[in-house]
C-alpha cells in the first residue's frame, strides 16, 4: 500500500489519477489483445506468415506503448503543452515529408520510415489548439482563438495532399467541438460549419477514392461491378448476423478468412461473429464509459486548459471509435480507421496510449495534492 503521507512522484501519481479511466483503458488493452488473437491468425495465414505473426507484434509494441502512456501521465499541464508542442511540429513536419519521399499505400502516401506521423499528429494538434482556446478564454490580450483557427487549416492541408480525409475530417470534428467550447459567437460556428460542408463536397467531387466510396455506400450497384464493389461491408454484416446475440465462439468464425482487414479495420465484425453482439455493445460500453468519464472530468475541472484538452482527447477517441463501428455496420461510408487499442496496428497503438497519456496527465487531482498527502507546505513547516 502506498501511504497518503509519503510524498514521491509515484505517490503523488497514484493518488492523484484517474483510477476509473486507467482501469478502463487498462480493460481495453488486455480485451484488445484477446480479440487480436481471434482477429488476425487469419490473415497472417492468408498472407503465409505465421500462425500469431500479428500477435506477437501487437504484443510487441504494447511495451513500448505502456510506458509512453505512463510516463506521459506523470507530466504536470505545463510540461504537456510543451511535449505536445514539440511533438506537433516534428508531426506535422513528417507528414509533409511524406508526400514527397512517402511510401505509397492504395494510392496515398501516409508512412515514412515504418511510421504514420498522421497518427501522433492528432494528440498532439488536439492538445496544442486546446492550449490556444484556453489562453483566448483566461486573457483578452492573447489572440488564442485566432491562433486556433490558424492552427487548422495549417495541419489538415498537408493531410488532404496525402490523400487522408478520414484523418482529415476526424480533426476537423474534434477542432469544432473545442471552437463551440470556446463561446464563438454562432455567426462564426455557422460559418465553419458551411466551410465543412463545402470541403466534404469538394472532396467527393475532385478525390475519386471519396466519390467512389460514397458512391458504392448510397448506391452499391450504381458502378456496374456488383456485389464485389462493397464486399468488405457487406462480409461485415454478414459477421454480425452469423454471430446473433452470443456468437460463435472465440476461433470459430469464418467471415475473417475472407474478410482483407480482419485484423484492423474490421475487427469489430469479427468480435459481433465469433463473441458476439453482446460483448460488442459491452465493448462500445467501454468507450462510452471513457467518452462520458472524460466530459464529465472537463466539466469540473476549473483549469482551462486541462478541460478543453481533456474533452478535445475523448472526442478524438470516442470519434474514431464511433466511426470505426459505425464502418462495420455498415452504417457510413469505409474510413480506413482503426477501433483504438483492438485493431492491430503499431502507430495507432502507441499514438493511442500517447493521447490517453495526455488524457491521464490532464484529468490527474493537482489542487488536492497536498490535502490527499495529508499535510500542506504550511502544516510542515508550523
Amino acid at each position: 500500500m502506498i501511504s497518503r503521507a509519503e510524498r514521491t512522484t509515484f505517490s503523488d501519481w497514484a493518488w492523484t489519477i484517474d483510477h476509473w479511466l486507467l482501469a478502463s483503458i487498462a480493460l481495453l488493452i488486455v480485451a484488445g489483445l484477446v480479440f487480436s488473437m481471434a482477429g488476425s491468425p487469419a490473415v497472417a495465414e492468408r498472407l503465409h506468415l505465421s500462425t500469431f505473426h500479428f500477435v506477437n507484434r501487437q504484443v510487441m509494441y504494447l511495451a513500448p506503448a505502456l510506458v509512453v502512456m505512463i510516463g506521459v501521465s506523470f507530466l504536470s499541464p505545463r510540461h504537456v503543452r510543451r511535449a505536445a508542442l514539440a511533438l506537433w511540429i516534428v508531426a506535422l513536419a513528417l507528414v509533409v515529408a511524406t508526400l514527397f519521399f512517402g511510401q505509397e499505400v492504395k494510392g496515398a502516401r501516409r508512412w515514412i520510415f515504418g511510421v504514420q506521423p498522421s497518427e501522433f499528429l492528432k494528440p498532439a494538434f488536439v492538445v496544442v489548439a486546446a492550449w490556444a482556446f484556453s489562453e483566448g478564454a483566461k486573457r483578452k490580450d492573447v489572440p488564442g482563438s485566432v491562433l486556433a483557427i490558424g492552427l487548422l487549416p495549417v495541419t489538415i492541408a498537408p493531410l488532404v495532399l496525402q490523400p487522408d480525409i478520414g484523418q482529415t475530417m476526424l480533426i476537423s470534428l474534434v477542432w469544432a467541438g473545442l471552437l463551440f467550447m470556446a463561446g464563438i459567437h454562432w455567426f462564426w460556428i455557422v460559418g465553419v460549419g458551411g466551410a465543412g460542408l463545402m470541403g466534404a463536397v469538394a472532396a467527393y467531387k475532385f478525390l475519386p477514392h471519396v466519390h467512389a466510396r460514397v458512391t458504392r455506400f448510397l448506391e452499391p450497384q450504381a458502378t456496374g461491378q456488383g456485389v464485389a464493389d462493397t464486399f468488405q461491408a457487406d462480409t461485415a454484416l454478414d459477421s454480425f448476423i452469423g454471430g446473433s446475440w452470443l456468437g460463435k465462439g472465440p476461433g470459430e468464425g469464418t467471415m475473417k478468412r475472407i474478410l482483407p482487414d480482419a485484423h484492423t479495420d474490421f475487427i469489430f465484425a469479427v468480435i459481433g461473429e465469433e463473441f458476439g453482439v453482446i460483448v460488442c455493445m459491452a465493448l462500445a460500453a467501454v468507450f462510452a464509459f471513457i467518452v462520458l468519464r472524460g466530459l464529465l472530468s472537463a466539466a469540473r475541472n476549473e483549469d482551462a486548459f486541462c478541460g478543453f484538452a481533456t474533452a478535445g482527447l475523448v472526442m478524438l477517441f470516442g470519434l474514431q471509435s464511433c466511426i470505426n463501428m459505425a464502418v462495420n455496420l455498415q452504417l457510413m461510408p469505409a474510413k480506413g480507421m482503426t477501433l483504438p487499442f483492438v485493431s492491430y496496428g503499431g502507430s495507432s497503438l502507441i499514438s493511442l496510449a500517447l493521447g490517453m497519456g495526455f488524457l491521464l496527465a490532464v484529468t490527474r487531482r493537482r489542487p488536492n495534492i497536498e490535502a490527499a498527502s495529508g499535510f500542506s507546505a504550511a502544516g510542515a513547516t508550523a
